[in-house]
């Protein structure tokens, strides 16, 4: 059986229960040395082989897990973040299926969560968006046609952009392209969210590229754009004491 995990955003304490359990269980651990923090190696039982995919291939991947099959183990696919989000997860489902090897999938906490946390803010604000965007600029993985951010940026709602820190001020110009942000729209950069080295700089569309450049932001990095980092919003409905729903009713003297 394989396991794929989430590992989360960077603290270890941020995997889930059920992760942990499985970390604890494995009887080998194939985990992104390259973003998933090594003290989680922590929570497998000692003597379990662990192997760093960062200098692998998918090929290599797939014959450690299979391996692993052959011998009865489980194995856990530890990824960073959520495992649904820029995981290159697919590909190792798919053939999976195709070699009879059963396998899940364990969520996790993605680092965009772990940005907003940081801040802290709120991605879903009334009167300012109610609408978040994930994607990230295109590289030497191109995005669909359709997805380029000045399009995906026409809807100005709050947006946070993955694998795209070393390229600041070219996100910055074609955000603004899309006509919806504006020079001063609020915006962050969170360097490694939730690990011990995390760092967070607030600045605008304006300074994006020149906060990126000034801290020397290039990776492990997320940027976050929109009106939510602001302070112009509207109170939550759902505990208005003027507002009804389901569990409490409009309190008479602010009907």
């Amino acid at each position: 059986m394989v396991h794929f995990v989430g590992a989360g955003p960077g603290a270890p304490d941020l995997i889930t229960l059920r992760g942990a359990r499985l970390l604890g269980e494995a009887g080998q651990v194939i985990y992104a040395g390259s973003l998933v923090n090594p003290e989680l190696l922590e929570l497998a039982r000692p003597g379990t082989p662990c192997h760093d995919s960062a200098s692998m291939t998918l090929e290599e991947v797939l014959a450690l897990m299979e391996a692993g099959e052959e011998r009865g183990w489980d194995t856990v696919r530890l990824h960073t973040g959520d495992p649904s989000l820029y995981g290159a997860i697919r590909e190792q489902m798919d053939t999976l299926r195709e070699r009879g090897i059963p396998f899940d999938v364990t969520p996790g906490v993605s680092s965009f969560s772990g940005a907003a946390a940081a801040i802290p803010a709120e991605y879903t604000l009334p009167g300012a968006s109610q609408t978040v965007i994930l994607t990230r600029m295109p590289g030497r993985t191109p995005v669909p046609e359709g997805e380029d951010l000045s399009a995906l940026a026409a809807h100005g709602a709050s947006m946070a952009l993955f694998l795209s820190a070393g390229m600041a001020e070219e996100a910055a110009r074609r955000l603004l392209a899309g006509g919806a942000y504006r020079l001063d729209t609020p915006a962050a950069i969170v360097y490694k969210a939730t690990w011990p080295e995390e760092r967070v700089f607030l600045c605008t569309l304006a300074t994006l590229g020149e906060t990126a450049e000034k801290n020397h932001i290039t990776k492990t990095a997320l940027i976050l754009v929109g009106d939510f980092l602001g302070n112009d919003y509207r109170r939550s409905a759902l505990y208005d004491p003027a507002f009804s729903h389901g569990f409490r009713r409009a309190k008479e003297e602010f009907r």
